[in-house]
């Protein structure tokens, strides 16, 4: 049988690898969580915006409902009245 000793640098070398690998798959699972919680957080907005449209519009109607029912707001014709 051979038998294939390892010198002490490689060791070293597997090691420093091991954890290198160990780190660079930490920092993808912390990028992945980082990206679910932005992810959440564009739907949260999304939807956010989505209800103060519908608000606005509900909110216009009512404006110019009162504006068209208000003498104040109604247009004139000033040329009939010039005459």
């Amino acid at each position: 049988m051979n038998n294939i000793q390892m010198s002490p640098n490689s060791d070293m070398e597997n090691q420093a690898e091991l954890e290198e690998k160990t780190r660079l798959t930490n920092q993808v699972l912390e990028l992945q969580h980082t990206l679910e919680d932005l992810s959440a957080r564009v739907d949260a907005v999304k939807e956010e915006n989505l209800k103060l449209k519908s608000e606005n519009q509900v909110l216009g109607q009512y404006i110019e409902n009162l504006m068209s029912a208000s003498s104040v707001f109604q247009t004139t014709d000033t040329k009939s009245k010039r005459k």
